[in-house]
């Protein structure tokens, strides 16, 4: 019986947050009321408050079903081990924001999350927890993010033209908004190979030397002619 009764409960949860993620893609976050979400999950708003302390709290809960995977990607990036090449944490970083593109352009989920979570939610009043939310996420994304650019540069022997931190803000800018442009016009680009490209271009512009890396060309000098 307890069995039972757990598992109803995860699954009246999983029923909230199915509801709650479609209603905030077709209507906004602002826009969509708890008793909006209970009607369309089949429950009653006390359900909702049996699992959610509010609104705020049930839009995290959505959030993490999908970017939870995401961010444990990128916390490799920046974990040395004693085998490491000079490379090994860019190949990993690279491998972690592609991976973050990918499941972006084909997992319907993930895109239309991400979609709510950049375009369709206001940080104001009880959403504010949400801004918390979405700062604690980010600063944990750069901070891995630098670790890893410190250790390729140690490894490497490589002098950063600008502090690490800013460095890792710079990239993590880079990769954030590529998303959230792409989510306005999906036609316009090709998201995987801007962002490979980016990426590359980037790392190479930092003064790393690696396969990917494409260092920045001089313009060609211009032809000298006789008088």
């Amino acid at each position: 019986m307890v069995r039972r009764t757990k598992a109803d409960a995860l699954a009246t949860r999983d029923k909230l947050l199915d509801a709650a993620e479609l209603l905030f893609a077709e209507r906004g976050v602002s826009r969509t009321s708890l008793n909006d979400i209970a009607v369309a999950a089949g429950t009653t708003r006390g359900a909702i408050y049996w699992h959610f302390q509010d609104k705020a709290a049930l839009f995290n809960a959505m959030m993490e079903r999908v970017t939870l995977p995401l961010e444990d990607t990128l916390a490799c990036a920046g974990q040395a081990s004693d085998d490491d090449t000079p490379t090994a944490p860019l190949e990993r970083m690279r491998s972690a924001f592609l991976n973050a593109l990918h499941k972006t352009v084909h997992d319907t989920q993930t895109r239309r999350v991400f979609d709510i979570a950049t375009h369709k939610v206001e940080y104001v009043a009880e959403m504010l927890d949400v801004r918390d939310r979405h700062l604690k996420a980010r600063d944990k994304c750069v901070a891995m993010t630098r670790a890893g650019l410190l250790q390729a540069a140690r490894l490497g022997d490589v002098k950063l033209p600008m502090p690490a931190i800013t460095a890792a803000h710079g990239l993590h800018a880079l990769i954030d908004g590529l998303i959230q442009n792409w989510l306005l016009a999906p036609e316009a680009f090709d998201l995987e190979a801007a962002g490979r490209q980016s990426f590359d271009a980037y790392i190479g512009g930092l003064g790393f030397t690696w396969a990917n890396a494409r260092a920045p060309r001089r313009a060609a000098a211009a032809p000298v002619t006789a008088a």
